[in-house]
């Protein structure tokens, strides 16, 4: 399942907010460097789909605010 991700880095609060059924936007704490807000976004998405974090990927989208991930549900 491919889902598409609007990002807010350095929020103050972390949540996630379904627009439709691929689209979501999402805040984080943390800043974008160094991968750390990709980390969180990922935590945030497994936990509202309730997968382990190893099951989101981020496949396009790594330095932009607009990003895909897939979900692997199975």
């Amino acid at each position: 399942m491919k889902i598409f991700v609007k990002v807010k880095p350095s929020s103050k609060e972390e949540k996630i907010e379904k627009i439709d059924d691929i689209n979501f936007k999402v805040q984080v704490k943390e800043p974008p460097e160094k991968g750390k807000a990709n980390k969180t976004v990922v935590r945030v998405i497994a936990e509202y789909f309730k997968v382990a974090p190893s099951r989101v990927s981020l496949i396009s989208g790594f330095s932009s605010r607009q990003k895909i991930f897939e979900i692997n549900k199975n």
